[in-house]
């Protein structure tokens, strides 16, 4: 079975910085995308950024381009979400999910409807 498990949310001061993990199990496949999602309260979920399994590519939503780095590590099957200089609109409970690819050099797209797999979710809270 399939799952994704988050962790590293917390407190942090704005222009701090934190990193999100998601471990991933239950799956062989090297064709596979991971997203990174996040939902404010009164909001709907937005998606943050991907990454591929298989070529590494990286896709970033406008708000985070230049402050958050997604990254992978095949032999743990986890994925990273670096976040710096966060910003109070940075507030969310942050999920990653997870998608097979359809062919070795797809392109990820952090849209949610193209995620079947969902963790739990963390709670990254930007505030003094």
């Amino acid at each position: 079975q399939l799952q994704l498990v988050e962790s590293g949310g917390g407190l942090v001061q704005p222009g701090g910085s934190l990193r999100l993990s998601c471990a991933a199990s239950g799956f062989t496949s090297d064709y596979y995308f991971i997203g990174w999602f996040r939902q404010a309260p009164g909001k709907e979920r937005e998606g943050v950024s991907c990454i591929s399994g298989s070529t590494s590519s990286t896709n970033y939503a406008d708000s985070v381009k230049g402050r958050f780095t997604i990254s992978r590590d095949n032999a743990k099957n986890t994925v990273y979400l670096q976040m710096n200089s966060l910003k109070p609109e940075d507030t969310a409970v942050y999920y990653c999910a997870f998608s097979f690819a359809p062919t070795f050099q797809a392109m990820c797209v952090p849209s949610t409807y193209a995620y079947r797999y969902w963790g739990q979710g963390t709670q990254v809270t930007v505030s003094s």
